[in-house]
């Protein structure tokens, strides 16, 4: 599947902003089944210095710095990528044996997964995570079987609603108000594996969605998405709880993996320190569309893009 992924993020600020330097994760991954054709990150102000690089879990950074009076800014990222259809989960060891595989013993091998066993800033560990997990990972059940039915009971027993967490909400509160958005589940479901001892890493990126019958695809219509990924067997395989999906090394084709971390805090897609600016407004447009449709769209198009409720995603 040939998809093409436009998010652009705008600032508006209501006095000058005199300096900035910002962080953007805005390009997609080289993995297996995903392949980036064409990627473009534009950003007005143009600005004084510009680095781009990979960081400590191999996504693709870019470093920018404003040094001149600016009351707006806009960052576009326009990716062309390829991604193949997944393969179903493979058969797996008992959880347990794969969680005792993660702690010390003398002489043992490190095994790099296991820095994503540990808690991290939105997801620490927490008996209420593995209470809610104990029902499906019974004794001996095979790991994958259980994170799939994990990814399930997160699906069923949580409530998606848009806008009820802010980005910064806590896990746990989640969890105990029982909604959320893609965010939360994925929080939520790495808290409950971590918290059993498995290693579970945070995955952000973007998700192909179908428009209500007989309406149109609108561009800026759509949101960044967020799933887990969990460590089984030397490989990675993903969960989607919010759609109830899995597969590997992906949830499916329509899905595009932007960045990969221990949650949300160390891949969001735009952050940065100002110095100015007072009180501002951000509007973030995400488009996701098969390319030709997407060109069609373009051409087609006459009124400015509808945007995304930042508040109600995993986006910035």
């Amino acid at each position: 599947m040939l998809l093409r992924i436009i998010h652009h993020t705008r600032y508006r600020y209501r006095t000058p902003v005199l300096l900035a330097q910002h962080l953007a994760h805005l390009r997609p991954l080289e993995r297996q089944g995903q392949q980036v054709i064409e990627h473009q990150l534009s950003i007005s102000p143009e600005p004084a210095q510009w680095l781009q690089g990979l960081d400590a879990f191999g996504n693709w950074r870019c470093f920018f710095a404003l040094q001149s009076a600016h009351d707006k800014l806009d960052v576009s990222a326009d990716s062309l990528v390829r991604t193949s259809p997944p393969g179903p989960l493979p058969d797996s060891p008992a959880w347990e044996q794969v969680r005792d595989g993660f702690r010390y013993h003398a002489g043992a091998s490190y095994e790099p997964a296991t820095e994503f066993t540990f808690a991290s800033p939105y997801v620490p560990l927490d008996e209420a995570f593995a209470a809610f997990a104990r029902p499906v990972f019974t004794p001996e059940r095979a790991l994958l079987d259980a994170c799939e039915a994990l990814c399930g009971k997160i699906h069923q027993e949580l409530q998606y609603e848009t806008a009820s967490t802010q980005v910064n909400t806590p896990a746990l509160q989640a969890l105990a108000q029982g909604k959320g958005v893609c965010q939360d589940f994925a929080h939520i479901m790495l808290g409950c594996l971590r918290s059993l001892g498995l290693a579970a890493r945070y995955v952000s990126g973007y998700l192909l969605t179908q428009p209500p019958p007989g309406q149109p695809r609108l561009i800026g219509a759509d949101a960044s998405h967020a799933w887990v990924s969990v460590w089984c067997d030397g490989g990675w395989h993903d969960f989607d709880p919010t759609n109830d999906r899995c597969g590997s090394p992906c949830p499916g084709e329509d899905y595009v993996t932007l960045t990969l971390g221990r949650d949300f805090g160390d891949i969001s897609p735009l952050r940065g320190v100002i110095q100015g600016g007072g009180a501002h407004s951000l509007q973030v447009e995400v488009t996701v569309a098969p390319a030709e449709e997407y060109e069609q769209l373009c051409a087609d198009s006459s009124s400015p893009p509808a945007a995304t409720d930042p508040g109600g995603s995993a986006a910035d």
